[in-house]
């Protein structure tokens, strides 16, 4: 069987932003019973320059929304990142999620040489081919905020492990 643009988009993104989400609640929890006041997690970060928990949510959540979107020819959903509690960020999530799963099969496949084209912070735009967009620049960056959130979430005690990162192999869909 051949992977479609689908299969590793929105099945992939799903699955990720669910377990992160059950993450969050395992911080929140920690956060409760340690009696930690929750934006002290909620603005964590792993060293000086680096983003907090609640930006690296942000950004995982941009780059899936972003993602298919593109590829399906819409305009990404545009949210205003301010969140600040476990509670938004868990809407932020299934908020994602949700808008994710409209997208259909039909809406990705066939995308992978479809240019997409996205604005830097420096005002130049890159050019990508759609394969090459998923697999070399939204996976990679999108895989790096969920790793650095969850580490984030390790890194000040919260008791997480690789299983939890990975979900319940059954949990996993693959569309």
């Amino acid at each position: 069987m051949q992977a479609s643009m689908y299969q590793a988009t929105v099945p992939v993104f799903t699955n990720v932003l669910t377990n992160l989400l059950a993450v969050l609640k395992k911080g929140e929890a920690f956060a409760v019973a340690k009696k930690i006041d929750p934006s002290v997690l909620v603005n964590s970060r792993l060293a000086p320059d680096m983003f907090p928990l609640n930006r690296q949510i942000q950004i995982a959540t941009d780059q899936a929304k972003g993602c298919v979107s593109r590829l399906a020819g819409l305009e990404p959903p545009k949210y205003e990142d301010n969140e600040q509690t476990f509670p938004e960020l868990y809407a932020r999530l299934e908020k994602t999620i949700a808008y994710i799963q409209t997208i259909k099969p039909a809406q990705l496949d066939g995308t992978e040489q479809k240019k997409v084209e996205l604005k830097q912070r420096d005002g130049s735009v890159r050019t990508f081919q759609g394969i090459n967009y998923v697999l070399d620049y939204t996976h990679p960056n999108f895989y790096f905020h969920v790793t650095t959130a969850y580490n984030i979430l390790r890194h000040n005690g919260v008791e997480v492990g690789k299983g939890d990162f990975m979900g319940k192999p059954e949990d996993v869909r693959r569309g």
